[in-house]
């Protein structure tokens, strides 16, 4: 039990969570890239997205993994995050400080969401098994979507000046 529900409908409202917030932060991100700042789905995004690093902290685990090396870079990104955006307002420097952190704790969450589809699609876990998953397929995916992140993390970086 975890909260009050059974394992199962734990990890079901995680996934919807993380779900929410790979959505609205793809909404975001795209907003960045015409200058418009979407500040109610911004607030979503990184709710949600906060909220997915917190809940992965409550699963039952005996020792310190990968997944929550990344969930606290992801929480200590997003407090940087939430920092430019609302409490220095964008100004000056601010702005990108925001861009990079909050486009990079979307890019981890999606990073998850590539693993666990290998983890948990049968088909995808045939052509990379293993746990984690492995083999040029998965690198492939993983590579396509670091390189996707780059490129728009460096055109918001450019693009995004909210007025």
């Amino acid at each position: 039990m975890v909260l009050g529900m059974s394992l199962a409908t734990f990890t079901l409202v995680h996934v919807i969570i993380s779900l929410i917030g790979i959505v609205a932060g793809l909404v975001v991100m795209f907003g960045m890239l015409a200058s418009d700042r979407k500040p109610g789905l911004t607030a979503i995004f990184l709710l949600f997205t906060i909220l997915t690093s917190a809940t992965g902290f409550l699963f039952p685990f005996t020792q310190l993994l990968p997944s929550h090396m990344i969930g606290i870079l992801s929480l200590v990104l997003l407090a940087i995050a939430c920092i430019a955006l609302y409490a220095m307002k964008l100004s000056g420097s601010w702005r990108w400080i925001y861009v990079v952190t909050a486009l990079l704790s979307l890019y981890f969450n999606v990073f998850v969401l590539v693993i666990q589809s290998f983890l948990k699609i049968p088909a995808l876990t045939a052509v990379a098994p293993g746990n984690p998953p492995s083999g040029p397929v998965f690198a492939v995916v993983q590579g396509i979507v670091l390189v996707f992140f780059v490129l728009m993390i460096i055109g918001a970086w450019r693009r995004f000046k909210p007025a």
